[in-house]
């Protein structure tokens, strides 16, 4: 009975992902329909979210910094109130993680489009006439993909690179809140060299992908 139970759960959960997903599929779908009605079509949604998730990154570089150069004024501490110290890294960690959910979120919302406009685009090159027109779309997709996938990895590399830089952050933030003394900080300088390693890391992995969501632009608006 209890196993009947177990198994009951489960198939309900798995149902309502199924139906999350087709009603969220099936919202999308809506979606970009209703756009094209109105002269919007998928590439142009391409091209502003990978323009909006370049602008997300670019922001998170920024932010990233900051919270590096506050741990750097906190090692250095000298005296002073050290709660306000504790505020104003935990308020950097909070931003960070902040810039980070948005990152993630703006490259989900590319990834979601890119297999709607590629699907598309598959479709309607079966219904060419045209076989030197039809192999030219191909090789304009094929094309495409490469630079598309070359950029999503690139997303995804500086991505990772977020995880350890948030959690030194949170654990720096949560070991001062409770260690409001100097000892404190001297246990954080050590933290603070490899905290500036992995932030010079992401920064330069959030350049290549910001390199690569231009390139990824100019070639959508020159196509």
């Amino acid at each position: 009975m209890k196993a009947l139970k177990i198994i009951n759960s489960a198939v309900s959960k798995l149902t309502f992902v199924v139906i999350t997903l087709v009603l969220l599929v099936g919202c999308q779908s809506a979606y970009y329909s209703a756009m094209e009605k109105v002269g919007v079509h998928k590439r142009d949604i391409m091209l502003d979210r990978v323009e909006d998730a370049q602008t997300s990154q670019e922001d998170a570089q920024v932010q990233f910094k900051s919270a590096l150069e506050q741990l750097s004024q906190l090692i250095s501490y000298d005296g002073g109130d050290l709660a306000a110290q504790y505020e104003l890294v935990n308020e950097q960690y909070l931003a960070s993680k902040a810039s980070a959910d948005e990152v993630s979120s703006r490259i989900d919302a590319i990834e979601s489009v890119a297999d709607a406009l590629f699907d598309e685009w598959n479709e309607e090159i079966q219904q060419y006439s045209s076989n030197s027109l039809k192999q030219q779309s191909q090789q304009k997709l094929r094309k495409t993909e490469r630079t598309y996938q070359t950029l999503i990895k690139s997303m995804y590399r500086a991505k990772d690179r977020m995880a350890p830089v948030l959690s030194a952050l949170k654990d720096n933030s949560l070991y001062l809140k409770h260690n409001l003394n100097a000892q404190a900080i001297g246990a954080l300088q050590v933290e603070y060299i490899t905290i500036k390693r992995d932030v010079e890391s992401l920064v330069a992995d959030m350049s290549k992908a910001i390199e690569q969501s231009q390139q990824f632009i100019d070639l959508l608006k020159t196509e």
